[in-house]
């Protein structure tokens, strides 16, 4: 999209992170970001800003792994992610993946849809529910090449939570100019 943090651009009159801590904020007890770079980009929001802790840019696990050793220096049992340039996730994102924890013997809880008349589940694996315990195994499960969400969730056991995707997916998430624009009209038949 040219450059920059997709997550500052506008969708109205707010920016697209505006759009994800208003809909996460009534959800969670305490919202950090994850970024790289300089950190001030990002004082407006009043959030802790944390990077990754890892050498090199080694994805969304890094990100988790960074939430996770937050979490524990400050004294969370868990965390949820979610993806900065979402605007649109479910508003019942944290209860519904508490939930599914809660009932199953798996102790990862990743963010799926079916799209209507489809047979496929698709995965959401940036919204998750991740418990701070398995902080030092995905440590070590990065320093020997593990790089995808779902190879290492596998191997801990995980539950995938369905979310009625409806008309738009509710994971639609701003990458090009094309998916700009239609979340600028998709901010406005919201408003």
């Amino acid at each position: 999209m040219g450059g920059g943090d997709k997550s500052l651009k506008l969708l109205g009159n707010k920016t697209i992170l505006e759009h994800v801590i208003e809909r996460l904020s009534p959800q969670v007890a305490t919202i950090v970001l994850n970024a790289n770079g300089d950190p001030q980009r990002f004082s407006r929001f009043g959030t802790p800003v944390i990077q990754d802790q890892t050498d090199g840019f080694l994805g969304p696990l890094a990100g988790v792994l960074s939430g996770l050793e937050w979490a524990e220096k400050n004294g969370f049992q868990r965390i949820i992610t979610v993806a900065a340039d979402t605007p649109f996730f479910p508003k019942t994102l944290a209860r519904d993946l508490c939930s599914a924890v809660s009932n199953s013997s798996a102790p990862i809880a990743l963010a799926a849809t079916q799209p209507f008349g489809m047979h496929k589940i698709n995965r959401h694996p940036t919204f998750g529910l991740w418990p701070v315990s398995l902080r030092n195994n995905l440590k070590d499960s990065l320093n020997v090449g593990i790089r995808k969400v779902v190879i290492w969730t596998e191997l801990h056991g995980h539950i995938d939570v369905l979310f009625e995707s409806g008309e738009h997916d509710p994971f639609f998430n701003v990458n090009t100019h094309a998916d700009y624009n239609f979340a600028k009209k998709r901010i406005n038949l919201e408003a």
